[in-house]
């Protein structure tokens, strides 16, 4: 598992930039200059600051000639309140200058405890959507894909790290139950941030700013996984287009679990594309989708402005720090065949069920108690109201008590990184689930 290294590139996400920016036609620009955080990196921040500079003021002497040339077209004698709402309802979002006076952000910077070094315009800018503003300059394109990156590295981490034995399958579902769409979406509310109706300049810049789609999500779950995608249309489903696997032309395609880990995204799912879509509508996303890049963004600008170790103290604080039941993710098929076949590939003895106890075998409602034992050990013990339920539930006992295996010196890859960090220490490495 290879580090990140992102310091190196991830300052360019917050150079200064202005611009003017008008409504989308052609015909009507009313120019209004919005200003980028002017943050950067903590580590490269004193090397790049006479750059910042030169390059804020070459922006600004751009943005005044733009201005010149561009007049407003507000008619003459309007009052100041009034042409200052025109200039915002001609943005696609609130400009940055905006941030400073919102109540909602000051709360939401709070409530998260956010440090003082993060700026209340990045936070403002991870609450921009690329559908409510398409320039990559204000919208928080970047930054959640620098965070989507973040949660995936911590999240594969701690749990491979502390959960050796488990199955693919299962690491793909606690995947997505610690940052999967839903669970982001949940966070998003849990945060207290509330969606926009319509996004433009004169909403607030503490609501999260986007376009809302009317139609059904376009990635295709697991659950279609084997579905033709050039059919998908037909089904009703929306502008299928291609998926990231070899031989696009084939009709279907067997899935398993090695090809999801090479194809797939970081839950297991389909990469799915989406057409482009008629040139007069606007880009539109669902609230799921939103919301999870908003709570990626903000992972990627606390790991801008305020460096690893404090990205990853976030990261702990509000995903790692959810329960998540992972022995309730199994889903056993035959356990017991599952579980003589583990038997004979690890050298075990072959598994011999045993009633350990029993009460009301006469009655209505019996209980037995069943064990199961491979020579002298007993792996597993399972109750039920039958024998034979009693049995499967004790080789499921003893394929859990197998898979969920931890040890006890608990290490991540990403405690080895830093100056003062310990060496990094290799841990169980399995050879993987059993295949029947």
């Amino acid at each position: 598992m290879k580090a990140l290294r992102l310091l190196r590139w991830s300052g360019s996400v917050l150079l200064p930039r202005t611009r003017p920016y008008g409504i989308h036609d052609s015909h009507k620009h009313t120019p209004y200059i919005r200003f980028l955080s002017a943050a950067t990196s903590p580590l490269r921040q004193a090397v790049r600051e006479q750059d910042h500079n030169h390059e804020l003021e070459e922006g600004l002497q751009e943005s005044d000639d733009i201005l010149e040339d561009n007049k407003p077209l507000i008619p003459e004698g309007m009052p100041e309140h009034l042409q200052k709402e025109a200039r915002l309802r001609a943005l696609p979002s609130p400009p940055l200058s905006e941030a400073r006076s919102s109540a909602k952000l000051a709360a939401l910077h709070a409530r998260l405890s956010l440090s003082p070094r993060l700026p209340i315009e990045t936070l403002a800018r991870c609450l921009v959507d690329a559908t409510a503003d398409p320039n990559p300059g204000f919208n928080n394109t970047s930054l959640s894909v620098l965070g989507r990156e973040l949660y995936g590295y911590y999240t594969s981490e701690a749990i491979i790290c502390r959960y050796p034995r488990l199955p693919t399958a299962v690491v793909f579902a606690a995947m997505s139950a610690y940052v999967g769409p839903n669970t982001l979406t949940q966070i998003t509310k849990e945060w207290g941030v509330e969606l926009v109706a319509e996004p433009g300049g004169e909403v607030d810049p503490g609501y999260l700013q986007c376009r809302r789609e009317d139609s059904r999500l376009t990635i295709m779950r697991s659950s279609d996984s084997n579905e033709d995608p050039t059919s998908a249309v037909e089904k009703g489903k929306p502008n299928v287009v291609g998926i990231n696997r070899p031989n696009p032309e084939q009709k279907t395609w067997r899935r398993g679990v090695s090809s999801m880990t090479v194809y797939d995204d970081e839950f297991g799912d389909m990469l799915v594309g989406k057409g482009r879509g008629s040139a007069d509508k606007e880009p539109t996303t669902t609230v799921e989708a939103a919301c999870a890049r908003f709570v990626q963004a903000v992972a990627g600008a606390v790991y801008l402005h305020r460096g690893r170790h404090a990205a990853k103290t976030f990261f702990k604080e509000h995903i790692l720090s959810r329960h998540l039941n992972i022995g309730s993710m199994f889903d056993f098929k035959n356990p017991t065949r599952d579980l003589s076949k583990l038997c004979a590939r690890e050298g075990f003895d072959s598994p011999v069920a045993r009633i350990l106890s029993e009460t009301g075998r006469l009655s209505r409602h019996p209980v037995f108690v069943v064990g199961v034992f491979a020579g002298r050990e007993k792996l597993g013990e399972g109750a039920g109201p039958s024998l034979n339920e009693a049995r499967m539930r004790a080789a499921v006992g003893a394929l859990k008590g197998w898979y969920l295996y931890s040890p006890l010196d608990l290490r991540v890859p990403s405690d080895a990184e830093g100056p003062n960090a310990k060496p990094w220490k290799s841990v169980l490495i399995d050879i993987g689930e059993v295949i029947v």
